[in-house]
């Protein structure tokens, strides 16, 4: 089930920004999405950048305000460059991972200002915490369509960071009938050996030796190359082909 992550683009002035802004969002798993009062009217341009993205195009929200978009939200962040007394400034990485974390609280809001003056004041007094991507200050600004395809991109990160991982499948296990053949196979290749000689011993011997292979629950992969290896080894020691 998708979060309920909630993009708010204020006064979009560009058609072309919203297509690309909805096929950033898809691509990213991003679907809800509010305009207010958008100021670009006709969308056929937004239509040919939003590729294989028209629904998520045709599906944006609309509101008369900051205020009405946000309405039933638990935390809205900004996204401004301002420095704000009581507000925290956070890079879209870390905004990113606590929206997730608060969107199991209920509905969270990422705020756009226009492409030309941002966000006014009194929309950042309404945001709880700002963002702001670290850009160069030869280039500060970023076009709204690239700083929503910046924060779709982290929140999908931070989405499938999110996500509980199952575990790998366990390889195969030896049976017990295949630890005993590898057991009756060390046993031969220590007789041929000469290390096994008293018959008492030699099971106590045998026991201490297997019992680290029991414990390390071997898998049936190597509980054939031990097999392998230690017929190998027996026939060898059987037919005096290991010298000193």
């Amino acid at each position: 089930m998708p979060l309920p992550i909630r993009l708010v683009l204020l006064r979009p002035r560009n058609a072309e920004n919203l297509g690309a802004a909805a096929r950033a969002m898809k691509n990213c798993g991003l679907s809800e999405w509010t305009w207010v009062h958008p100021e670009a009217e006709d969308l056929a341009p937004a239509r040919r950048l939003a590729v294989h993205a028209e629904d998520v195009l045709e599906a944006a929200g609309r509101a008369d305000s900051l205020e009405a978009a946000v309405a039933d939200c638990v935390w809205v962040v900004g996204t401004s460059s301002r420095k704000v007394e009581g507000k925290r400034r956070l890079s879209p990485r870390a905004v990113a991972e606590e929206l997730v974390q608060r969107a199991s609280q209920g509905p969270v809001a990422l705020v756009f200002g226009d492409e030309r003056s941002g966000l006014t004041n009194a929309e950042v007094e309404r945001c709880h915490d700002l963002s702001a991507v670290p850009t160069a200050p030869e280039q500060p600004s970023i076009n709204l369509a690239q700083a929503v395809l910046l924060y779709s991109y982290e929140l999908r990160i931070a989405s499938l960071a999110s996500e509980p991982h199952p575990p790998p499948p366990l390889p195969v296990a030896a049976t017990d009938s295949e630890l005993s053949l590898v057991e009756s196979a060390l046993e031969q290749a220590l007789v041929s050996g000469g290390f096994l000689v008293d018959e008492h011993q030699g099971r106590t011997g045998l026991r201490d030796l297997f019992a680290p292979l029991r414990r390390s629950r071997l898998t049936r992969k190597e509980a054939k190359l031990w097999l392998a290896a230690l017929h190998t080894l027996a026939k060898r020691l059987r037919s005096g082909g290991l010298g000193r």
